[in-house]
């Protein structure tokens, strides 16, 4: 039986068997002799079919890639228990979905790093596909195996088995891979000595790493004639980079059942614990006429019914209002409904609420992040709660009745009046719904408190911070709990134990190789999804390597300490980054990008001031 005939047996036993067939609408498949490919890529996202499929930065790169004529990119996802079953009992090998082939036969296997509880599926797929798991055990024979993603601004508890990381922004990056394996093929060595030479390239096996007797990092030496650090890669002009004007429709829901656009990279606010307003800064935006043209091809070549504006900061793009009219003028004739995901309370206008709700009226979310405005300052969130209750009254008058409110605890400073403040803002809101003049009868409004838990993140003004213990963690929750007293507040939280293992590895070194390797091997994987997830397992194999959790998750770092990342260079400076931390614990805030520039020293990066 070939293997072919094995992926049909299997998927004739499966629940979902749409999501290893490929095929999809706008999916792209080459002659490997008729169309002269000389490059393979599984595009590996480390998670199930309908999650990946939702990722847009997948989208881009698996276009950016079959634009090029001699190459071609595949898609690969997690399989889910049930097809891992029939895989494991027919022998076969994780497979990419548009040739069927396993992905040991390509030359490189590229992973996407979301989210750091992606890990051990990074893993498990590499033994599905018969790739051993570290790079120092894999020769000429097998591919080269690539990550990047936001979660490369912290490699090292992967280190051991990527063969190189691209840090930041890949659209030309990535080319510029391509163009070098062509000239060096599949000699392994040569191919990384010299992909060390590109900015933006993290070969971590030219790097040793040495530790003190307390478990700190003592040194980072590179190898001879590999950089000392390296430095992220971006994009300068938004207008010019490539974008696909068609996406593949996948044959089942995704999470995210729509047409993305991206409107801008990057963010102005600097809020102290948000990795991603870091690691992608300078900010820059895409131009309203270049967002209309994109978006229209994609409806065109989808059929999506939804278009959504995505950013870090959507209602932060200068050109907001006119892109909306813009849009509108066919969005409404087609009956395209439009999501902006991400609006900051502080410029949430009437005439934004109005224009959003000509084309979908459900739930709005805002992000206080915390109850008082104290700790508001300490996390330099800089909203006021009168521009809170602003917010919210023109939600309300605009005809919306629900809100769903995000905040954080474990915050650097938090007290027990700073938890308390979280469900009082929420009463109040509450209360000012039913306080506006005119408010139809019969109406009520859900006001949904939605609760995560601090996770320290490097590149960020608290990288430095301890995170709050699980007990901890659990005590807050259930304190938030007891001060419901409304059935139009509902309460939502995130499980500690899995924040408690995202703060390990998201601040973690190249030691955790080790227990992430002995997690596969007990067969864990998916461990974004909760009920896949099993902290005693992480237990055990943190203390059969004799590693401590409080030392990675609870522990506070000096700001002279050496850490894991600290050969790589994300455009903030470690000084701006020590500096930040001090005004936090003051609770003094740093205004925003237009306002004022903070010095945090991403605007080398663009060669000139960011505005």
């Amino acid at each position: 039986m070939n293997n072919q005939e094995k992926i049909e047996y299997a998927l004739r036993r499966v629940q979902k068997p749409a999501r290893y067939t490929g095929g999809e609408l706008n999916s792209i498949k080459k002659d490997i002799a008729r169309d002269g490919i000389r490059q393979r890529i599984a595009f590996c996202f480390p998670d199930l079919y309908e999650v990946g499929m939702s990722h847009l930065g997948m989208k881009i790169l698996y276009s950016l890639y079959n634009e090029q004529p001699d190459v071609w990119c595949e898609r690969v996802f997690m399989p889910d228990s049930d097809m891992c079953g029939q895989m494991q009992a027919f022998s076969l090998p994780l497979f990419a979905l548009e040739s069927g082939d396993p992905i040991g036969e390509f030359d490189f296997v590229a992973f996407t790093l979301q989210y750091e509880m992606s890990y051990t599926t990074i893993l498990t797929m590499l033994k599905m596909g018969n790739i051993p798991l570290r790079s120092a055990a894999r020769d000429e024979r097998y591919p080269l195996v690539i990550a990047g993603g936001p979660c490369a601004c912290n490699p090292e508890p992967i280190a051991d088995f990527i063969d190189l990381f691209l840090l930041g922004e890949g659209e030309q990056l990535n080319l510029e891979l391509c163009a070098l394996y062509r000239e060096t093929g599949r000699n392994r060595r040569e191919f990384l000595r010299r992909a060390a030479q590109i900015p933006g390239v993290y070969v971590p096996s030219f790097y040793t790493i040495s530790y003190q007797e307390d478990g700190i990092i003592r040194s980072i030496t590179p190898q001879e004639g590999v950089p000392q650090r390296i430095e992220k890669r971006i994009v300068r002009d938004l207008d010019k980079v490539f974008f696909p004007q068609k996406f593949v429709v996948p044959f089942i829901g995704a999470v995210h059942d729509r047409a993305m656009l991206e409107v801008l990279r990057g963010c102005i606010r600097g809020c102290r614990f948000c990795q991603a307003g870091f690691i992608y800064r300078p900010l820059r935006e895409k131009h309203a006429d270049t967002l209309d043209r994109d978006a229209h091809a994609l409806c065109e070549s989808t059929g999506f019914e939804e278009i959504s504006l995505t950013s870090l900061s959507t209602s932060d793009l200068t050109e907001l209002e006119p892109l909306m009219d813009r849009l509108l003028g066919w969005t409404e004739k087609e009956k395209v409904n439009l999501s902006l995901p991400s609006l900051r309370i502080d410029n949430f206008s009437p005439s934004l609420v109005e224009k959003i709700a000509r084309v979908r009226k459900s739930g709005l979310t805002f992000a206080p992040e915390a109850g008082t405005q104290r700790l508001r300052d300490v996390i330099n969130k800089n909203i006021t709660e009168e521009e809170i209750f602003s917010s919210c009254r023109a939600a309300f008058e605009g005809g919306y009745t629900a809100v769903k409110l995000y905040f954080m605890i474990g915050l650097p400073t938090e007290t027990e009046e700073d938890l308390r403040g979280i469900i009082d803002l929420a009463q109040r809101i509450v209360d000012l719904f039913y306080q506006l003049p005119g408010k139809p009868k019969g109406k009520g409004v859900s006001v949904t408190v939605s609760v995560s838990s601090f996770v320290p993140k490097p590149f960020t003004p608290f990288q430095f911070e301890p995170q709050d213990t699980v007990e901890a963690l659990r005590q807050k929750q259930e304190f938030l709990r007891g001060l419901i007293h409304s059935r139009k507040i509902s309460l939502k939280w995130h499980n500690a134990d899995v924040s408690h293992v995202e703060g390990i590895l998201a601040r973690g070194d190249r030691r955790l190789s080790a227990v992430l390797e002995s997690l596969c091997n007990k067969g864990v994987y998916l461990e974004s999804w909760e009920e896949r997830f099993h902290p005693e397992l992480w237990e055990a194999c943190m203390q059969e390597q004799g590693l401590s959790a409080a030392f990675y998750a609870n522990r506070r770092r000096e700001y002279g300490e050496t850490l894991p990342w600290g050969m790589l260079d994300y455009g903030v400076t470690p000084e701006f980054l020590v500096r930040e931390n001090r005004l936090a614990h003051e609770a003094r805030t740093t205004p925003h990008c237009r306002q004022q520039c903070a010095g945090c020293g991403a605007n080398r990066l663009l060669g000139r001031a960011c505005f």
